[in-house]
């Protein structure tokens, strides 16, 4: 069984989201997704400053089996990346949850998280895809 975060908010394409206060919150991919990808071996991330966009994508991850977007789960600005997965994208394998965060997006509307699934309904959500 995949780890999930209680504390953490969940988007149906397998994205979390911690919110670290000040209007911004901290995203990466999920345990499970990270399970499914495989070994990962590059990450490609997007630029400070970049505006995303709930439910586009703003960059990827390449496993040893496939290249998998990575969607933004609300909308806002990037104001930080993880530049670290630049050399070791292995890191969303080890530490998914911790070092393998991707970006920190300061929100245009908070209210998106009220959208993103609860651990609880991402749980349900993981059992129904398998």
């Amino acid at each position: 069984m995949s780890e999930i975060k209680q504390e953490l908010k969940y988007s149906k394409e397998h994205e979390w989201v911690e919110v670290i206060g000040d209007n911004k919150v901290r995203v990466g991919i999920t345990d499970y997704a990270q399970n499914a990808l495989g070994d990962i071996v590059f990450v490609e991330l997007p630029e400070v400053d970049d505006e995303v966009t709930i439910n586009d994508t703003f960059g990827s991850v390449e496993s040893v089996k496939a290249v998998s977007d990575i969607y933004s789960p609300v909308s806002g600005t990037v104001v930080e990346v993880n530049t670290s997965l630049e050399d070791s994208p292995e890191l969303i394998n080890e530490d998914p949850y911790g070092n393998g965060w991707i970006v920190v997006i300061e929100l245009n509307d908070s209210s998106e998280l009220d959208e993103l699934l609860s651990s609880e309904e991402y749980e349900t959500f993981i059992k129904e895809e398998e």
